[in-house]
């Protein structure tokens, strides 16, 4: 892909996210969900593959749709109450229409086909995009709209994310189509919870967003795509490995990890709420995940490849790891210890 072209989108990203997040006029807010979505879609054509033009039109029609649903819930709002502000959400239709949009940019159930598709079709690096920073503007805006929008419907959608998530995740030997199905398992976990408290939804976001970098970073550097090269890939880096098999797990919630935070703080706040069944129910769909992550924890570290294989042995790659990825990693394993400090902020 051309430098300047590269430069132009990933300013364009950066504008549109910033353009919605920081904006309280719904045409504001629209436009900066459409500078994203025409931003993202050459870095998902960029290798001109059959697979990543069909990830792009894909990506294209459901945002199309989407944007045009919160283009027509902002005007039919508008119309009924006389409010272009994102906070004035008040009429009901419209509230129903904003959850669908949402739910549809984010990749909730029922809404979710287009998300792990595109995620196959597209690289590493992109998808990484928009795994985290594709979804930080729509969870904005619900995050703004949160306390008109209805219980019910987003608990319903919230624990059905959580449970496709993880069966779907069951029986997947694309890695990535694996992280996608782990982001729609994720976002249930945001959803259910961000009417009773949207900061702790914010939290979430953000400590998912952290140790999906640290898996995406390390997968980039070994070059993994599926089960079968993860199994040989120890050869290369068993260091980045075994810090990816910790990734792995704190992604699950494990206790001692980072990942197990929010999800602790979630079923306290659920129980707080009188949300007993949903926390329980929600719990216990987080196992599911848990086994396809020990899978692929499995599969990076522990197994050792037969000798019979068919895959040339991968030498070592000599080059220090990356900043990024140690920073990333570090705070994706380590940061349950600071709990208190970061609950002041919730």
């Amino acid at each position: 892909m051309n430098p300047h072209a590269k430069l132009v989108a990933s300013l364009s990203l950066l504008l549109g996210t910033t353009i919605t997040i920081s904006s309280n006029h719904w045409m504001m807010a629209w436009t900066g969900l459409e500078i994203n979505t025409l931003a993202i879609i050459p870095l998902i054509s960029k290798s001109h593959h059959p697979r990543a033009i069909e990830a792009a039109i894909k990506y294209f029609l459901v945002q199309a749709a989407a944007s045009a649903l919160v283009l027509f819930t902002s005007m039919n709002n508008a119309w009924h109450t006389g409010q272009w502000d994102l906070t004035q959400l008040t009429h009901p239709t419209s509230c129903l229409l904003l959850t669908a949009a949402i739910g549809m940019k984010l990749g909730l159930v029922p809404f979710h086909f287009w998300f792990p598709e595109v995620l196959q079709g597209s690289s590493l690096t992109t998808a990484l995009l928009l795994s985290t920073m594709m979804k930080l503007p729509p969870i904005t805006i619900l995050f703004m709209t949160s306390h008109s929008l209805n219980p019910t419907l987003l608990t319903t959608m919230a624990i059905a994310s959580a449970a496709l998530g993880g069966w779907m995740g069951l029986n997947q030997t694309q890695i990535r189509k694996i992280l996608a199905f782990s982001s729609i398992a994720h976002l249930g976990w945001m959803t259910i919870i961000i009417i009773y408290n949207p900061k702790l939804t914010l939290l979430t976001f953000y400590l998912y967003s952290l140790t999906t970098i640290a898996v995406f970073l390390t997968l980039n550097t070994i070059k993994a795509v599926k089960l079968s090269t993860m199994m040989i890939s120890w050869t290369k880096t068993p260091m980045l490995n075994a810090t990816l098999m910790l990734a792995l797990l704190s992604l699950a919630g494990l206790p001692p990890l980072t990942g197990f935070l929010p999800k602790w703080l979630i079923i306290q706040e659920l129980t707080k709420q009188e949300m007993t069944t949903a926390a329980t129910i929600i719990a216990m769909l987080s196992l599911l995940g848990l086994f396809f992550y020990l899978r692929l924890a499995y599969y990076s570290t522990i197994t050792l490849p037969p000798n019979s294989t068919n895959h040339m042995k991968q030498w070592h790659i000599n080059k220090p790891t990356d900043s990024p990825i140690a920073i990333t990693t570090s705070l994706s394993i380590l940061l349950l210890p600071l709990s208190p400090m970061i609950l002041t902020t919730v």
